[in-house]
C-alpha cells in the first residue's frame, strides 16, 4: 500500500491570499501535496506537515478534525527565518471508516517518514491521536521517551484495561500497550485540581516526570531537559490558557502563555532526538479572528527554527566537544560523572546499568540541569538520578 492512499491533496486555494505568497513566505519556500503524491526520499525533506481529520474521540471538542487546513491559511503567511527549510506538507490524513482505521494510517505514515529521517509534525484531530503517533514507534520496534504538554493526565480514573481510545483516556492505552516500548513519560503543566491524586501516585510508584504549571511561570526554560529527552512529544492546546488560545473547548482560564509555547515548542525542535511531535485539539469553531490559528502557526515556526537550530550534541561524540565533571557523594552511587557540551552549554548526568542490564553500554545518559550537578557537588542524589536508575532495574 502507498502512503499515498492514507492522504487527501491539497487545495492551496484554501489558503494561498488573492494577490499571492510573497518570496520569503513559507508558502512559497515549501512543497504541498496537490495532484501527484510526492516522492519522498531519505535528505528530500526534513519536515512532513500533516493533518488529522478525526475527532470522533476527541471529548467535549467536536470540530476539531478542521483544524489543520485554518492552520496552514495562518502558517504559510509566515516569514522564513535565519534557515533554509525543506518542508513538505502531505495534506490530510482522511478519517478511516472507524477511529482505529486512522490510527493505522497514522502509525503506518509516521513510522515510514521517520525511517526515511524526515520529522513529521502532525496537526489534530483529538489527542487520542498521541496513541497512533506512539505506535509507530513499535513498527521500528523503538523504545520511547514520551513528553506530554497537557493541563492534566488523560488517564481513566478507575483504570478499566477495557477502556476505549479517547482524548481523555489515550494514556491508559499506552502504557499497558504489549509489547511495551515507553521507557519513560513526563508530563509538562498539569493543574492539580484537574488531577486525580490516584493519577499522580501511579506516576510516581512508576517513577515518570511530572511537572506542575507553576514549576514554570517563573523560568520557562526549566522544561528544556525534560522536552531534550523526548522522543516524541504530544501538546494538547488546552495547555494554554484560554485568552491566549481559545480554541478549544476545554480551554481554561490558567496555563502557559502563547510565548511560553513558543519556547516550550522551539526546545523541542532543538531536540536532537526528537522524531515526532503533534499538537491536537485545536477547534477553529471557537476561534475569534483566527487568533488561535495565528498562535499555533507561531508555535509550529518556533519548532521549525529550533530544528534548524540542533546542536547535533548528543550523542557524546566527538568527546573533545565535552567536559566531564565529577561529583562525591556522601551515600549512595559513589560518585556521580556530569557531562557539559561545549557547543550549547547543556548538561547530562551519566546513570550507570545495573548490573546485567545492558551488555553493550555502561551508562544512560539523561539531560539533566547545572542545578542537578551542584546538587550532587554537595553531596545528594538528585532525584531525577534515582528515578532514571529505578526504571533501568
Amino acid at each position: 500500500m502507498s502512503l499515498s492512499d492514507f492522504f487527501s491533496p491539497l487545495n492551496l486555494d484554501q489558503f494561498t491570499p488573492k494577490q499571492g505568497f510573497y518570496t520569503s513566505q513559507l508558502g512559497l519556500k515549501a512543497a504541498f501535496y496537490t495532484d501527484q503524491f510526492p516522492e519522498l526520499e531519505e535528505n528530500t525533506y526534513d519536515i512532513a506537515i500533516i493533518g488529522v481529520q478525526d475527532d470522533r474521540a476527541a471529548v467535549n471538542n467536536n470540530g476539531c478534525a478542521l483544524g489543520p487546513d485554518y492552520f496552514r491559511a495562518q502558517f504559510y503567511l509566515l516569514n522564513e527565518g535565519d534557515f533554509n527549510s525543506r518542508i513538505i506538507d502531505l495534506g490530510n490524513i482522511k478519517a478511516g471508516a472507524a477511529v482505529s482505521d486512522t490510527y493505522i494510517a497514522v502509525k503506518t505514515v509516521l513510522a515510514e517518514l521517520i525511517k526515511m529521517n524526515i520529522l513529521p509534525v502532525l496537526i489534530g484531530g483529538g489527542q487520542d491521536i498521541t496513541y497512533a503517533q506512539y505506535l509507530a514507534y513499535q513498527e521500528l520496534e523503538q523504545k520511547v521517551d514520551l513528553v506530554v504538554v497537557d493541563n492534566k493526565f488523560d488517564l481513566d480514573e478507575d483504570d478499566h484495561q477495557g477502556i476505549e481510545t479517547r482524548s481523555d483516556t489515550y494514556l491508559n492505552k499506552i502504557f499497558l500497550h504489549q509489547p511495551n516500548y515507553l521507557f519513560n513519560f513526563s508530563n509538562i503543566g498539569y493543574q492539580t485540581y484537574f488531577v486525580n491524586q490516584e493519577s499522580l501516585r501511579v506516576m510516581n510508584k512508576l517513577y515518570f516526570d511530572v511537572h506542575r504549571l507553576g514549576e514554570f511561570m517563573s523560568d520557562i526554560s526549566l522544561a528544556e531537559p525534560v522536552i531534550r529527552n523526548a522522543n516524541m512529544i504530544s501538546f494538547d492546546l488546552s495547555a494554554i490558557r484560554s485568552s491566549d488560545a481559545a480554541a478549544n473547548a476545554n480551554a481554561g482560564p490558567n496555563g502557559f502563555y502563547g510565548e511560553q509555547a513558543c519556547r516550550i515548542a522551539r526546545y523541542a525542535g532543538m531536540n536532537d532526538k526528537l522524531s515526532s511531535i503533534g499538537f491536537y485539539e485545536f477547534n477553529p469553531a471557537f476561534d475569534s479572528n483566527s487568533q488561535t490559528a495565528m498562535l499555533l502557526a507561531q508555535v509550529v515556526w518556533y519548532f521549525i527554527e529550533g530544528f534548524y537550530n540542533r546542536k547535533k550534541d548528543f550523542p557524546l561524540t566527538p568527546k573533545s566537544q565535552y567536559l566531564i565533571y565529577r561529583a562525591s557523594l556522601n551515600d549512595g552511587p559513589g560518585e556521580m560523572l556530569f557531562v557539559k557540551s561545549k557547543k550549547s552549554d547543556r548538561w547530562w548526568m551519566q546513570v550507570p546499568y545495573p548490573s546485567g542490564v545492558s551488555k553493550n553500554e555502561r551508562y544512560h545518559l539523561i539531560p539533566c540541569r547545572y542545578e542537578d550537578y551542584t546538587t550532587a557537588v554537595n553531596g545528594e542524589v538528585p532525584d531525577l538520578w534515582w528515578r532514571t536508575y529505578q526504571k533501568l532495574l
